[in-house]
């Protein structure tokens, strides 16, 4: 039996008071001739992959969950038939997926399959989307899309993540340790050899708690049409203008604005979930030239920080936490709270998914996206998500958020280029 690492634990946890599945869209041109087909064919993928059949045993509070083989069952997969709907009726649709969140106890995913929808990106014809609807403690960002690539026939299989022997009663010794390398973070920092943690932003309205009608969007580029170091930073770039000028009409204050940017820990993968959220200051006073600079000069200061022995001691340390003591920190958490400060105003978070070598049937995929949640102090949403050469960027909002989300769709297309 393989128990949950501390963070996935806590991810599993949390979810019950800040929903937090992930939605991984695959757009594949054309539609299969024999739809069933087509799914018994991703079911058998999913029935070779083993870290596709599990779910959570949740049973004692003294220690951590376990993750428990299920078979892969009829119940994970889903066809909607919307009746011929168009790319944004297919995305109004997959907004409306965050309202059922996943029972990780009986299953950490779901395929939802939308048939013969009009007008995705690049498919000259009535094409399928496919959603894969995933559990966070599942997997992160990276994890879940290598899942979702095998499901769709890319033939690099998925390890597992090796069982941690039981590690509470290191924790005094991992404790210590990070305690030292703290101190030596902080001489660090004083020397200017490490770069300071990232500072909190002020609240904007775009951290508004999630009120009214909630959409997705999707705009889709041809990697070679998003100048910049980086895609990245490219997207930071246009963030930037385009939630200052909207926050702006808003009547909102736009001096210093951040946006939350998950990056991978480096090192070896020991959880599910291998990342860290890094602050990332806009910079929308400043022309585009120095706003590249200084967006990308953020990012590799977050990586060097993040690089430091002190982080890993301090991972190392909660990764030993007893599992009453975590459960019982997570209980105390209150959603309900509110914070004048923040550390980003929106989140951006890209992934790249590799080749475009995914198929549903005999359909090739012409592109992929995802919508990260929305939380109570994050109304404003963006996914950056590259499958070949195409690349998807997109919004997902609350009205309380931006308002009209056809006009600030409309300034990010601008500022995109």
């Amino acid at each position: 039996m393989r128990r949950l690492a501390a963070v996935d634990a806590q991810t599993w946890w949390m979810s019950a008071k800040l929903p937090s599945d992930q939605f991984l869209l695959y757009g594949f041109a054309g539609s299969p001739a024999d739809l069933g087909r087509a799914l018994t064919e991703v079911r058998n993928r999913a029935e070779a992959c083993p870290e596709l059949a599990l779910r959570v045993r949740d049973e004692f509070r003294l220690t951590y969950p376990a993750w428990v083989p299920r078979r892969v069952g009829d119940d994970q997969f889903v066809v909607h038939n919307l009746d011929a709907p168009s790319w944004n009726d297919c995305l109004d649709a997959v907004a409306g997926l965050a309202d059922h969140q996943l029972d990780a106890t009986s299953a950490t995913w779901r395929l939802h399959v939308f048939p013969s929808v009009r007008g995705i990106p690049d498919a000259d014809t009535a094409g399928t989307a496919a959603v894969l609807q995933v559990a966070h403690a599942l997997g992160d960002g990276i994890r879940s899309s290598a899942l979702a690539a095998w499901l769709f026939g890319r033939p690099v299989p998925v390890p597992a993540v090796p069982a941690q022997p039981f590690v509470g009663a290191t924790l005094p010794l991992r404790a210590v340790q990070a305690a030292r390398t703290h101190r030596q973070l902080v001489a660090d920092e004083k020397s200017g050899a490490v770069p300071l943690q990232a500072p909190s932003r002020p609240a904007r309205r775009s951290n508004s708690r999630p009120a009214g009608a909630r959409w997705v969007r999707t705009i889709v580029r041809p990697r070679a049409r998003i100048p910049g170091p980086t895609v990245t930073v490219a997207v930071l770039a246009a963030v930037s203008v385009a939630l200052g000028d909207h926050l702006r009409a808003l009547g909102e204050d736009v001096v210093d604005l951040g946006a939350e940017v998950p990056m991978a820990k480096s090192g070896v993968r020991h959880a599910h979930n291998h990342f860290g959220n890094v602050g990332i200051g806009l910079y929308s006073e400043l022309d585009h030239a120095d706003r590249v600079a200084r967006i990308a000069q953020d990012l590799a200061q977050r990586r060097t920080r993040a690089r430091h022995p002190a982080m890993a001691a301090a991972s190392r340390a909660f990764a030993a936490t007893p599992a009453p003591l975590l459960r019982w920190g997570v209980a105390q958490f209150d959603p309900t709270l509110r914070s004048p400060v923040v550390t980003g105003n929106t989140v951006v978070s890209s992934v790249n998914r590799g080749a475009a070598d995914l198929r549903f049937g005999a359909g090739p995929v012409v592109v992929t996206a995802g919508y990260p949640a929305l939380s109570p102090m994050m109304g404003l949403t963006h996914g950056v998500h590259g499958i070949g050469d195409t690349l998807a960027i997109s919004v997902h909002a609350a009205e309380s958020a931006v308002g009209d989300i056809d006009s600030y769709v409309e300034r990010l297309e601008q500022a995109l280029g």
